[in-house]
């Protein structure tokens, strides 16, 4: 993909611009957690490993940062579970 996944600490988000469309995922962090809160695609792009993108970024972002996670977020908490290795982080 030749768009990378943004961090934007001061909206509390990870996103990505494709085909002119953003995809997000919303976060907050609080005394070394961080909780997954909302992720969204929009219809358009979606079905392009997208989401799955910013969910590995930001997870990779979590486990170098050392910040355990809750994944409230239906979308990071299916993620998880289709990829193991994230799993030693969860709070």
């Amino acid at each position: 993909m030749s768009n990378s996944v943004h961090h934007i600490p001061e909206e509390s988000r990870f996103e990505i611009t494709f085909q002119g469309k953003i995809s997000y995922l919303d976060y907050h962090l609080s005394g070394g957690v961080i909780t997954f809160i909302h992720a969204y695609t929009p219809p358009e792009i979606r079905g392009k490993g997208i989401a799955a993108e910013v969910a590995k970024y930001a997870l990779d972002y979590s486990r170098d940062n050392n910040l355990k996670v809750i994944p409230q977020c239906p979308y990071i908490r299916d993620y998880i579970d289709k990829h193991k290795d994230y799993q030693g982080f969860l709070a």
